[in-house]
C-alpha cells in the first residue's frame, strides 16, 4: 500500500538519519552484509548523514557516569528506559551535532517499539522526525511463535533464579571463538546458521552464507534481563504497556498508579512507513495486522511473503525488496 506524502523542507536543510536495532542486537547489523547490501553503507553512499544508534546494555554501550555494569543499580531498565530517556537523548545528540531540526528514523523490531512508546509519548521528539520507518515492527507480541515465549512459562522469580537480575544473553568470548575458529569454515555453516537464527527464524537462500563468521561475532550483543522480562509480560498480556514492577507499591512509585500504563500507538502523529514478512515468527503477521489501523498516519506498507525476521537487515534481496522504496521516500521528503 502506497499513499501520496506531502514534505516541506528548508532547502538549507541537509538530510540525516537514525537507525535502530533489535533486542539482544548492536548497530552492526546495519553494515555487517557487504556494502551494496548493507542500508548504512547504502545511505551514506547516497549522501546521507548516518547514526546507529546501541540500545542500552549491549556490548557498545555499557558506559554509564555513576553506575557499574557490575551493579544490579545498572540493569535495572527495559523497553520503558529506552523509550523514555535514550531514545530522546540520542535524537538529541544529532540534532545538537548536525545542527538539523528533524530527521528520518528507521528501527528493526525493538527499534520500533521504542519509537512507538516514545512517538507517541513524547510530542516534542514526534516533531523531530520526518518519516519513521519500521521493519518489522513489533508493538504487541500475543501471537509470536519466536523460541522465546517458552520463556513466558515461568513466573518472574523463576527466571531471576536461572538467569540473574543483571545480563542477558551477552557477547563471550566463546562467541568470538565460534564465530572466527568455526563459523568460517563451510562444513560448519548449517549448524552455525541454526544456532544464530533459531529465535528469529532464518532462510539459506537468502543469506550470504558465507558471512556467517561475521554475524555471529557480532551477536548475539546483550540486554538486561528486565528489559526479557518486560517481553515475557508481553506474550502473556497482549498489551502494549509498560513494566509492571511486581507489586503495586512499586508501580505507584514509577507509573503513579497501581498498574502500568498502557502505550497508545494512535496517539502518535509522526508520518510511518512500515516493512513485514509473512515468515516472521517473532513479528507475527497476526500483531502487525492489528498495529496497522492504529497508525494514524500510515504512508506506506509492504508485507513481503517470504521474510522472517533477519531478512529485513541480512536478507540478500533487501535492496529490491525494502531499501530502493525505503530510499525513494526519503528522497520524496528531502
Amino acid at each position: 500500500m502506497v499513499t501520496s506524502l506531502q514534505c516541506t523542507e528548508s532547502p538549507m536543510e541537509e538530510a540525516a538519519r537514525e537507525e535502530q536495532h533489535g533486542l539482544v542486537a548492536s548497530a552492526s547489523n546495519w553494515i555487517c552484509n557487504l556494502p551494496n547490501s548493507s542500508l548504512g553503507f547504502l545511505l551514506a553512499d547516497a549522501g546521507y548523514d548516518v547514526w546507529m544508534g546501541n540500545s542500552r546494555g549491549n556490548t557498545w554501550s555499557r558506559r554509564h557516569v555513576s553506575l557499574s555494569p557490575k551493579s544490579s543499580e545498572y540493569w535495572a531498565f527495559s523497553l520503558d528506559e529506552m523509550a523514555k530517556y535514550d531514545l530522546p537523548d540520542t535524537i538529541h545528540f544529532i540534532t545538537e551535532k548536525t545542527g538539523q531540526e528533524r530527521l528520518f528514523y528507521i528501527g528493526h523490531s525493538q527499534g520500533t517499539t521504542i519509537a512507538f512508546i516514545a512517538f507517541s509519548t513524547n510530542q516534542e521528539l514526534a516533531r523531530k522526525i520526518k518519516m519513521y520507518f519500521a521493519l518489522a515492527p513489533v508493538v504487541t507480541v500475543k501471537y509470536t511463535q519466536s523460541p522465546m515465549r517458552r520463556l513466558t512459562t515461568f513466573s518472574r522469580k523463576v527466571l531471576k533464579a536461572f538467569f540473574g537480575d543483571k545480563m542477558f544473553s551477552p557477547h563471550t568470548f566463546f562467541d568470538q571463538f565460534i564465530a572466527t575458529k568455526v563459523c568460517n569454515r563451510k562444513l560448519f555453516r548449517k549448524v552455525c546458521s541454526n544456532f544464530i537464527f533459531s529465535m528469529c527464524g532464518f532462510d539459506p537462500n537468502n543469506l550470504n552464507m558465507s558471512r556467517l563468521d561475521v554475524y555471529l561475532s557480532q551477536s548475539p550483543a546483550g540486554t538486561s534481563v528486565q528489559t526479557m522480562l518486560h517481553w515475557a509480560q508481553a506474550v502473556n498480556s497482549g498489551q502494549f504497556q509498560a513494566y509492571d514492577w511486581g507489586n503495586p507499591e512499586l508501580n505507584m512509585e514509577h507509573f503513579f498508579q497501581l498498574t502500568p500504563p498502557l502505550y497508545n500507538v494512535t496517539q502518535m502523529s509522526v508520518p510511518t512507513a512500515v516493512w513485514s514478512g509473512a515468515q516472521d515468527p517473532v513479528a507475527d503477521p497476526i500483531d502487525v495486522e492489528n498495529l496497522l489501523p492504529k497508525i494514524s498516519r500510515l504512508v506506506y506498507y509492504k508485507l513481503i511473503p517470504h521474510y522472517n525476521h533477519v531478512d529485513f537487515y541480512l536478507g540478500q534481496d533487501a535492496p529490491q525488496e525494502i531499501y530502493q522504496d525505503l530510499m525513494r521516500l526519503m528522497e520524496e521528503c528531502v
